[in-house]
């Protein structure tokens, strides 16, 4: 920013530079979740894979699932975009944006209470504001699906981060993560080496 300023640029907000490869990164983080490939890889470097069924008996696809996306700004457009192939059930959350302006961008718009109940896959790419920081909480996490995946792509501070980990550390959903509450992360903090949560830097 300083080097912008220094030359007369005024810089608004660098969001849109980073819809693209952000979305693609959710693009991983889901397919990852939702077939354990992390987690085969990491099998495998210990020599305990499985194999045939006994590798996928959780595995589950993208194409035609019900997947939610809270926050349908730019980013969330991305993801809709980098979705298509897969043909989901698209459901947004958003009451900053038009209905018309969702649909449009072929979403259906949703309360967060069906966005939560109703996906095997949600992405948060809300912005925080003074009103909606940490408003993904327990309450919110327990009403998600057993073993459905909440993919946070925008900022940490929009999810209580010790309740999302505690959900995660009890297998009640899995998550994936590339922001943190503090960055760098603390080296000893114990999200580090909670299984189901995928992270990211």
């Amino acid at each position: 920013y300083d080097a912008a300023f220094a030359r007369g640029i005024h810089v608004v907000t660098t969001g849109a530079v980073f819809c693209q490869p952000v979305a693609e990164i959710g693009l991983g983080f889901a397919l990852s979740l939702a077939r354990n490939i992390h987690g085969a890889d990491a099998d495998f470097a210990a020599g305990q894979e499985l194999w045939g069924f006994d590798g996928n008996r959780q595995a589950r696809l993208l194409a035609g699932s019900e997947v939610g996306i809270i926050g349908m700004g730019g980013l969330g457009q991305a993801i809709v975009q980098v979705l298509a192939g897969f043909r989901p059930n698209l459901r947004a959350y958003d009451p900053w944006q038009a209905p018309s302006v969702t649909r449009r961008h072929g979403a259906e718009p949703a309360d967060l209470d069906t966005v939560l109940a109703r996906s095997d896959t949600i992405f948060v790419t809300a912005g925080v504001t003074s009103e909606n920081k940490g408003f993904l909480g327990a309450p919110e996490f327990a009403r998600m699906r057993r073993g459905a995946a909440l993919i946070l792509l925008s900022r940490a501070d929009v999810v209580d981060f010790a309740a999302l980990v505690e959900a995660v550390a009890r297998g009640h959903i899995q998550a994936a993560t590339d922001v943190w509450p503090v960055e760098p992360f603390p080296r000893d903090h114990p999200a580090r080496a909670v299984p189901g949560l995928l992270k990211s830097a």
